[in-house]
């Protein structure tokens, strides 16, 4: 998605407009009756925590539940893309991206105060003892933990699978294609986009006018600067421009390096506070934390206090349950932006355990050093400071360490940066949703959203309507959830006969270069194992031997009324294609695949650098490579392999019916 002239066409007009003229409509109502929208969405908002919380917490353990059993069973194995695909990035920029577009900011926020509030005002028990402690840190584990990563995950499969895999445009509305098929295209498709994008600009514009606050806080605290609208709106000003021309450099400059320069300095605050800290007592409690988060996970997840009724659960776990799955769409598609390539193991594996392991041990370095701090060394100051203003917890912490003032600095970075993350990945992701999946789009239309969200955050700012709109971000997680429960539904569906066709594909590549009819004779099987061939040489080779084989079959599919189509493509790959109405169609094509030259090869240390290259001739489906090479076959055996492919798929047509 890097920064490059494209036709400004690339917008899909009912979904662009129709979501702006909304946003609009939203933004208006909230500055212009602010204190009526409040009340709307606050009773809407208490309703459902009053007569569907069960349901909110029953979705997210099913969720959780699928997520971890897709990535044990036999679907495991499969590619959030064509199966010879790989990551487009590294496993280490991978995860700063997914951690910042995720909950970085949140971290940072609620490291400390979270721990702190839970410690001082349980559920149920007393607080500020050594038991509140305990509890405060395993709720704090479940809040932040997979139950969170899960949703996301879930979210972003979806929409890796079917974009990546099945080739529908790279938006929510593909979530839906195994339940309405092609009326994605129209106009429910376009409502589900829609939807995404007003949730996703909605919820970015009330994190930054929620966030500046924290900013703003930590700058009083440094420097003194004014606690006021005024600072706060230039604060906002600042980090969108930042946004802004993150969002024009590309994911591969702007997201991926702010994402990457966020990463190392959280890894280094954690690391001096771990140091400068009670380390001993970090290390144990952190085990501990980890053990009962574990111990408990089943009870805590489908614990709704029924038999202790009290306000805290609607105030936290459904709050968090809720927040999560409004932004899922937003922060699951841009999961699945980044992770085509990766088996459905690999991804769960990346998405759910690394981010949830680093969320936990930030939460126990920041959390359980300023419980230690209020509980043995009597600095209950600490507490009083987080119960009067929760923005100031982490500034007010950083006092009691060396450096202290370095340390908040760092921290106003960490934050601004996660804003930034925050607004240019959300960009990039309006974007997308607006342009029908179109990864290659004009400037003006990532500088317009934006530019959109830092406006939006402005108005809301001054009309007080920041609560409004996040009231009403968090109540629309309901539809959301029903939606993802289908969507969850249809995955499964695609899955099972995804795997069903994996396994007799596998079946078929028993028919290999070693069959007798692939080669005329056993010298020339020899010649060609001991053959590393150029470009031209696989383009010949394609050109004069594999044309020909898949003109034949066609010549006498189509005397079987088959509708069968024959084409070259770049690097002289060759594709025939088999339809089957109403069912999916056979696609064989064999295309020139780069290798690095080995090193034992008779004469390759005399090749230039550059050109220590070999080719084969792959054999693709339509499900991607399928790394088995046919240079050198007879005219015969490249037949048989389209026979022995095109049989496995019938076959596969005649056990999924």
């Amino acid at each position: 998605m890097e920064a490059q002239k494209s036709s400004p066409s690339t917008i899909n007009p009912p979904v662009f407009y129709g979501s702006a003229v909304l946003i609009l409509a939203l933004v208006i109502y909230s500055v212009a009756f602010s204190d009526h929208a409040q009340n709307l969405f606050g009773e809407l908002q208490a309703w459902i925590i009053a007569n569907v919380s069960w349901l909110y917490i029953l979705a997210v353990a099913i969720i959780l539940m699928m997520v971890v059993l897709l990535a044990f069973s036999r679907f495991g194995d499969i590619k959030l893309g064509p199966d010879h695909s790989q990551p487009d990035y590294n496993s280490l920029t991978w995860f700063a991206m997914l951690f910042s577009a995720g909950m970085g900011i949140g971290l940072m926020f609620f490291g400390v105060a979270e721990p702190v509030m839970h410690f001082l005002s349980p559920p149920v028990g007393e607080g500020g003892t050594a038991a509140a402690a305990r509890d405060a840190m395993r709720i704090t584990f479940f809040h932040w933990g997979l139950h969170a990563w899960a949703i996301y995950a879930i979210v972003a499969m979806i929409l890796a699978y079917f974009s990546y895999r099945h080739g529908l445009p790279l938006t929510l509305r593909s979530a839906l294609y195994p339940l309405i098929g092609e009326r994605i295209y129209g106009p429910i498709g376009h409502a589900v986009d829609i939807f995404a994008i007003i949730g996703t600009v909605l919820g970015v514009a009330t994190s930054l006018g929620l966030g500046v606050t924290q900013i703003n806080t930590g700058l009083n605290h440094l420097y003194g600067l004014p606690i006021s609208v005024p600072v706060q709106i230039v604060l906002i000003i600042a980090t969108t421009s930042l946004a802004t021309i993150s969002v024009v450099t590309g994911l591969d400059k702007g997201v991926r390096r702010l994402s990457e320069l966020n990463l190392t300095l959280g890894a280094l605050l954690m690391l001096l506070v771990l140091i400068a800290g009670p380390t001993v007592f970090i290390l144990q409690t952190f085990v501990q934390n980890t053990g009962n988060y574990f111990a408990q996970i089943i009870t805590a997840t489908f614990n709704l206090y029924a038999y202790e009724p009290n306000d805290w659960i609607g105030g936290w776990t459904l709050f968090y349950w809720g927040w999560w799955l409004a932004w899922s769409p937003f922060v699951g598609l841009f999961i699945a932006r980044i992770s085509r390539g990766r088996t459905i193991r690999e991804f769960v594996a990346g998405v759910m355990l690394v981010p949830t392991a680093f969320t936990l041990l930030w939460m126990t370095v920041f959390g359980d050093t300023a419980i230690h701090m209020i509980l043995w060394e009597h600095v209950t100051t600490l507490g009083e400071a987080i119960d009067r203003d929760s923005s100031l917890a982490l500034f007010a912490f950083l006092e009691h360490f060396p450096f202290s003032s370095v340390l908040s600095l760092v921290a106003i970075i960490m934050v601004v940066v996660f804003f930034v993350t925050s607004a240019d990945s959300g960009a990039l992701v309006v974007d997308m949703l607006a342009s029908g999946g179109e990864g290659a789009t004009p400037v003006w239309q990532r500088v317009f959203w934006a530019g959109s969200m830092g406006l939006v955050a402005i108005a809301l700012l001054l009309a007080d309507g920041l609560t409004a709109l996040q009231t009403a971000t968090i109540a629309s997680a309901l539809p959301f959830t029903i939606a993802l429960l289908c969507s969850m539904w249809g995955l499964l569906k695609a899955l099972r006969l995804d795997a069903t066709k994996q396994t007799l594909r596998y079946q078929a590549i028993t028919t290999s270069p070693a069959t007798p009819r692939a080669y005329s004779d056993w010298q020339r099987r020899l010649r060609n194992l001991m053959m590393f061939p150029r470009r031209a040489h696989v383009a010949r080779f394609i050109t004069e031997v594999v044309r020909p084989a898949c003109e034949d079959v066609a010549v006498e599919m189509r005397k079987q009324g088959y509708d069968v189509t024959v084409s070259e493509g770049e690097d002289r790959r060759t594709r025939i294609e088999i339809v089957h109405e109403g069912e999916p169609d056979f696609i064989y094509e064999v295309r020139p695949r780069a290798y690095a030259m080995p090193s034992f090869v008779p004469g390759s240390d005399e090749d230039e650098p550059g050109e220590r290259k070999y080719f084969r001739a792959e054999v693709h489906l339509k499900e991607g490579g399928q790394d088995y090479d046919v240079m050198g076959w007879s005219r015969e055996g490249v037949i048989g392999d389209i026979l022995d492919q095109y049989e496995k798929h019938m076959h596969y047509l005649h056990m999924v019916r």
